[in-house]
């Protein structure tokens, strides 16, 4: 079953009478664990206020797609990235009129254009609007573009007719908007991820580490149980909430996480290395805190064992995917990482810019495997999550 847990909607309201049930829709959805922004057209904003929508998301309420305020920072291309799923409802004759014909007028529209997330809509109209074949040619349509629809119901309508054009209640959008989530790619298979840094000490006070936040796996991991797997999340140090029905196992050495990964193989279809282990050691850690003495100091390190090689190289070896975290080269190191290490996919990213990599919430990624490839520009790590977990369910054959 699907689930809208700490999922990104924005819920788009246009003018019609049906957006009185905007309110109790977000209440809705945040019931079910979403955080929910408001963008509303400006006949929405005739029939319900800015400032009730804005109370019970606790968001502001987006109007103006040139808002000088929001459009310093790209306003409305930060709300296309930010959602895991746009809801129009309700979706008037009209709007969805316009997008059907891809018209990018206002902000909702624009929004809809411009983002990677799923749409749906819940259309609120006349039943003899609903019926028109205008309505129904621009319905087709979107269902042709994958657009999913919530509705309409039948039942009398504010006009005094009565037929098919009503708004299906907000308790029916949230559930069909948690079914757009429920891939079933994953059924019945055991997926087991690695996530965060490691720390490995120095003394009782320092340790060496790097920048992971933990992010990408974490988001890797609700994407394998919204995919229907079993999942278990190796995660090192990391300030996260584990998502629902996720099986965490915190370490903190890369030798735990190293411990902890080869006992999961033999319950594991699917293994995802996505944590930043330490290459290296401390080849002693002192019982006691270091003073400080000397002006220089020497460290001596050595090599902690390779985890994801570990792992691709069992002889009951799981399907398994590697990170590689690059700064130069990325494709090229990555692919020598592919055919070293024998794996079945690598994960490539660039690490050296501001936008993606450690510690944002944004990551691209070219994804490699034997023979082929595939980008994904730009997004957010929950987005990449699910496209990461569709790509190695089109391609792996659990063992």
């Amino acid at each position: 079953m699907g689930q809208l847990y700490n999922r990104n909607v924005v819920l788009g309201v246009t003018g019609g009478i049906a957006a009185y049930k905007s309110a109790q829709l977000v209440r809705d959805l945040q019931e079910a664990g979403a955080q929910v922004r408001v963008v509303m057209t400006h006949g929405a904003t005739e029939f319900i206020t800015p400032l009730t929508l804005q109370a019970l998301s606790g968001n502001p309420v987006h109007l103006d797609l040139l808002d000088t305020g929001a459009e310093a920072a790209m306003g409305h291309i930060e709300l296309a990235r930010w959602a895991d799923l746009v809801l129009i409802a309700p979706a008037t004759a009209d709007f969805i009129s316009r997008l059907a014909q891809g018209r990018a007028d206002d902000l909702l529209a624009t929004l809809c254009l411009a983002t990677a997330a799923p749409l749906l809509v819940a259309p609120a109209m006349n039943q003899g609007m609903w019926r028109d074949p205008a309505t129904v040619a621009n319905i087709d349509l979107l269902k042709d573009r994958g657009i999913a629809l919530a509705g309409p119901t039948e039942g009398s309508q504010a006009c005094g007719d009565v037929g098919p054009g009503r708004m299906e209640e907000p308790a029916g959008i949230v559930e069909a908007a948690a079914s757009l989530f429920d891939s079933g790619l994953l059924d019945g298979l055991c997926v087991t991820i690695t996530a965060g840094p490691t720390r490995e000490a120095l003394d009782p006070v320092r340790y060496i580490s790097n920048h992971s936040s933990g992010k990408m796996g974490f988001a890797i991991a609700r994407a394998a149980i919204d995919a229907g797997a079993r999942t278990t999340l190796i995660t090192g140090p990391v300030a996260l909430a584990t998502p629902d029905g996720v099986q965490r196992v915190d370490v903190t050495s890369a030798q735990e996480m190293h411990e902890a990964s080869l006992a999961q193989i033999q319950h594991c279809d699917i293994f995802i290395g996505c944590a930043a282990v330490a290459d290296y050691r401390p080849a002693h850690s002192e019982l006691h805190k270091i003073k400080k003495n000397a002006d220089t100091m020497q460290l001596e390190l050595v090599r902690n064992p390779d985890i994801i090689s570990a792992v691709a190289n069992h002889p009951e070896r799981p399907f398994t995917v590697g990170f590689a975290a690059e700064t130069q080269e990325v494709e090229r190191y990555a692919r020598a990482k592919l055919e070293n290490k024998k794996l079945d996919m690598v994960v490539a990213n660039d690490v050296s810019g501001s936008d993606g990599g450690f510690n944002s919430d944004q990551n691209a990624a070219i994804i490699l495997w034997p023979g082929g490839k595939a980008e994904v520009k730009l997004t957010t790590k929950q987005q990449l999550g699910r496209i990461l977990v569709e790509t190695i369910a089109a391609r792996c054959q659990p063992q």
